[in-house]
């Protein structure tokens, strides 16, 4: 492996968090990873650090959304040609071990994981407050556990990197035990970190009790640990530290940042660059053209645009169509792109894509740079509401699981009580698809569809006719460059 070569001390000092205050801080001094951290404040710099991964471009899948365009949500979009090579394999599961784009993801993920492991290493070593010690660790923690569960959902086991001096060749940990550290991480963050209530608008974008217990009760739901899921979402759901905004699209403008839906999102600011405090992440989806606000991958497809029932806002709220206005701006579009591209070429007759965009990362300003200024809304109470359900669903509790389905339901309608009625089913089938159905609306192009499928047994049947081979895509392929530098100690996954 090349986790440790790769890594230095310097990226470490780079380090920018989710709010303007720890965004700012600059490097001090010239340190080296055998004397950093040694003080409080060194401590809080090295943790702030590990935030800085959430907006490294490559930690969003290596940069482009390809959870998304390997499901039914979406597709490569920008225009025909753009990064065609790279992206296309991807709508159709063609990729390889080679693809471009995996290990740039791999290796921002354990980028992740050696910060994080600099704090939960070395600051227990330093003379500092125990609460404000036991808090930064807990940081690390919550982290390495995301980070981690990136990993072994796209690769299954991986090498386990639990301290700042890994061998250079690691063989693959099994998945249960990638698991493992992932709990036991959550555990620790759950039970030192603060409510989210307990934190000033400053610190903002840091990890929060609600965070944690969100994360295990995701990471369980996909363990099919329905006991433990509902456990968790409960806490987080009778906590009172968070509730739905009462405007879906609101949740995701600037205006809506770090309102009490967002459980966990990682805040960036408008300016061009990744040392500058940006985020790319959006940029690379936002529209193509006339306005220019970005590169247009990620394009929602027909199936999704299908997909939600007669009137329903998520709609609009996901979607940007062509001359749609906003924030005062007409959508032209890109005039590279066809408008419309059909399947059955000259006869025409059926559409296969339409240019459109990705709403939920808009941000109104006149220039590209606007756009590194989106938050990515990593954890919202949406879908700790919709994990309760599925979870109460699977453990027999169908009243309990109505209810929480409904409230999602109920402010997508905003209201307008003709439009998305309460679900009222307690077979346990029929409510099962209709939960599934509900994440797909709530949670459309938001990194979660992908998952979702592969989780739920759904993907061969969704995905297969798009090229999805059960056996095999369930996991993407360990990046060939990677199982070259172990020197074999890293092993492909079947059927690669």
């Amino acid at each position: 492996m090349n986790i440790a070569s790769k890594l230095s001390i310097i990226f470490l000092l780079l380090g920018l968090s989710a709010c303007n205050d720890f965004l700012e801080e600059s490097p001090q001094g010239n340190l080296t990873q055998e004397s950093f951290p040694s003080t409080a404040s060194e401590a809080a710099l090295a943790t702030n650090a590990c935030y800085a991964t959430l907006r490294n471009w490559y930690f969003h899948s290596g940069g482009y959304p390809i959870l998304d365009i390997m499901s039914d949500d979406s597709y490569k979009g920008s225009n025909p040609s753009d990064q065609a090579n790279n992206l296309d394999p991807f709508n159709n599961f063609t990729f390889t071990t080679s693809q471009d784009g995996l290990d740039r993801w791999w290796n921002a993920l354990y980028e992740g994981i050696k910060r994080a492991n600099v704090v939960i290493e070395k600051v227990p070593l330093i003379a500092m407050n125990d609460n404000e010690k036991a808090a930064l660790i807990a940081q690390a923690c919550f982290l390495r556990a995301m980070f981690y569960f990136d990993l072994v959902r796209a690769w299954g086991g991986v090498p386990l990197v639990l301290d700042t001096n890994p061998a250079l060749t690691l063989g693959r940990a099994t998945e249960e035990e990638v698991y493992q550290v992932i709990l036991s991480d959550l555990d620790f963050a759950a039970a030192n970190l603060p409510e989210r209530s307990a934190l000033s608008t400053s610190d903002y974008g840091r990890a929060t009790k609600g965070a944690a217990k969100s994360m295990l009760a995701k990471v369980y739901l996909f363990r099919k640990d329905f006991v433990n899921a509902e456990k968790f979402a409960l806490e987080v759901i009778n906590s009172g530290e968070y509730q739905l905004d009462p405007s879906f699209s609101h949740t995701f403008s600037i205006y809506g940042q770090f309102n009490e839906e967002s459980v966990f999102e990682v805040g960036a600011q408008g300016k061009d660059g990744y040392d500058n405090g940006g985020n790319q992440y959006s940029n690379t989806q936002g529209v193509r053209g006339t306005p220019n606000r970005g590169w247009g991958f990620n394009r929602p497809s027909i199936s999704l645009q299908n997909h939600f029932e007669t009137g329903d806002p998520r709609k609009e709220g996901t979607i940007i169509f062509l001359n749609e206005v906003l924030d005062g701006v007409t959508i032209a579009g890109d005039g590279s792109t066809p408008n419309i591209t059909y399947s059955d070429p000259p006869t025409n007759s059926i559409i296969a894509e339409i240019e459109c965009y990705n709403q939920k990362v808009w941000i109104p300003g006149t220039t590209t740079a606007e756009q590194w200024g989106h938050n990515r809304r990593l954890i919202r109470f949406a879908d700790v509401l919709l994990m309760a359900a599925e979870a109460s669903n699977e453990n027999g509790k169908a009243a309990q699981a109505l209810t929480y389905l409904n409230q999602v339901r109920a402010r997508a309608r905003e209201g307008n009580a003709a439009i998305l009625p309460d679900v009222t089913t307690t077979d346990q089938a029929a409510l099962r698809t209709a939960i599934l159905n509900e994440r797909r609306s709530e949670l459309a192009l938001e990194g979660h569809r992908f998952w979702d499928l592969v989780r739920t047994g759904n993907a061969p049947a969704v995905l297969g006719p798009l090229g999805f081979e059960t056996g095999k895509h369930e996991l993407l392929p360990i990046p060939q460059t990677e199982i070259d530098i172990s020197q074999g100690a890293i092993r492909q996954n079947p059927n690669w």
